[in-house]
């Protein structure tokens, strides 16, 4: 469900916004070579007002994308991009601003179907059909400033860390696999 946006389209007021700034931007089909993915917490439906639009990327070369990437959105406002590490995993991130959204591009050299983003988006949108209440909760949680993953394992009484926890989860309820890691 979550390989295209079309789902967007017919989805509340906010997602089909987003859908048509990704679509004005071109940005899926600019960006096609790295297998870019929405994730996040618009396309599942536990966004709140200062929520980006998170896409994921597989990048094998961060040169090469940085080079890209400035040449196709340095323009825009709030332009930025680093290079980081996270969980020992060297990642690129860009952010900026079009058509009322912020945009957060990340990319890592790992498939998209694998990064915890992704994992994590889908896991959450299996916990939100099998547990319909859990979706104001959460946003509940994150109005006051929690994220998204953390608002999760708090409802659900999951101790540890929220990002490995949902991961555990996941596989537990085999909404994933352990090879998918």
């Amino acid at each position: 469900m979550f390989h295209t946006i079309s789902y967007l389209k017919q989805g509340n007021t906010r997602q089909y916004r987003a859908y048509k700034a990704i679509k004005q931007l071109n940005i899926l089909k600019d960006l096609m070579d790295y297998t870019p993915i929405l994730c996040g917490t618009i396309p599942i439906g536990v966004d709140v007002k200062d929520s980006d639009l998170d896409i994921i990327l597989e990048v094998n070369d961060f040169n090469h994308f940085k080079t890209r990437i400035i040449k196709l959105y340095g323009e825009h406002e709030a332009f930025t991009i680093k290079q980081i590490r996270i969980r020992d995993t060297p990642v690129i991130k860009t952010n900026f601003h079009y058509s009322g959204f912020e945009f957060e591009l990340f990319g890592q050299a790992k498939p998209v179907h694998k990064q915890y983003a992704y994992l994590h988006m889908i896991i959450e949108y299996h916990l939100l059909k099998e547990m319909p209440k859990l979706r104001e909760k959460v946003i509940h949680l994150k109005r006051q400033g929690m994220k998204t993953e953390p608002a999760f394992c708090e409802i659900l009484g999951i101790k540890g860390d929220p990002y490995e926890r949902l991961i555990e989860i996941g596989i537990e309820k085999g909404i994933i696999e352990w090879k998918t890691l």
